[in-house]
């Protein structure tokens, strides 16, 4: 996916939700993308700002998801 061709984010808030994970962990493991992962920052008024998600960002989300589960489940 082009990201000059993006229509639409989504809020880690909704992908957590949606996804059915904490919002937090989430950041954790969403510091490891770039913008050519799929992840954006949106701000808004004085400090607001929100990490977003491409549709491919989710898509790679969830396989960093995996990932971080899979690397979990053999350290422990």
């Amino acid at each position: 996916m082009h990201v000059n061709k993006v229509h639409r984010v989504t809020t880690i808030e909704r992908v957590a939700a949606d996804l059915g994970e904490s919002v937090d962990w989430l950041y954790d493991v969403a510091v490891e993308m770039d913008a050519e992962d799929g992840v954006i920052w949106v701000y808004g008024p004085g400090d607001h700002q929100v990490l977003a998600f491409t549709d491919f960002g989710i898509e790679t989300l969830v396989e960093l998801i995996k990932i971080h589960r899979e690397l979990s489940s053999t350290q422990s």
